[in-house]
């Protein structure tokens, strides 16, 4: 199984809220900018991979239990955002690099789009 510990370390993300609760398994991974679509088909402790930085990125994030969440391509959600995620223990990460490297690492590591269980 692997933790967002482990993805935030090989990833070399930066963990900007709830770096308290690394150790959170991670069973999936969802990628999509479109919140409706993540909504959908994301489920609970999958990480979520997205450029969007707002603080609607939090409240889908907690509404449906995800692992964490990592913002791409440089996006940095302001902090007001950072602040809710806090409140709502939602894990946001950071990095420069685009989404569709991110998921790339993310296949590597052994995190699919099919839920796995611990």
């Amino acid at each position: 199984m692997i933790t967002l510990e482990k993805v935030a370390d090989e990833l070399e993300l930066e963990v900007i809220s709830c770096a308290g609760v690394l150790g959170r398994p991670v069973l999936g991974g969802y990628a999509s900018d479109l919140l409706s679509c993540v909504m959908a088909r994301a489920k609970q402790n999958f990480l979520w991979v997205t450029l969007q930085s707002h603080v609607n990125v939090v409240a889908v994030a907690s509404l449906l239990g995800l692992a964490g969440v990592i913002i791409t391509e440089g996006n940095k959600p302001d902090q007001d955002t950072i602040a809710r995620a806090e409140k709502e223990g939602v894990v946001l990460m950071l990095t420069p690099s685009t989404t569709f490297s991110v998921v790339s690492e993310l296949a590597s590591l052994g995190v699919t789009g099919e839920a796995k269980h611990p």
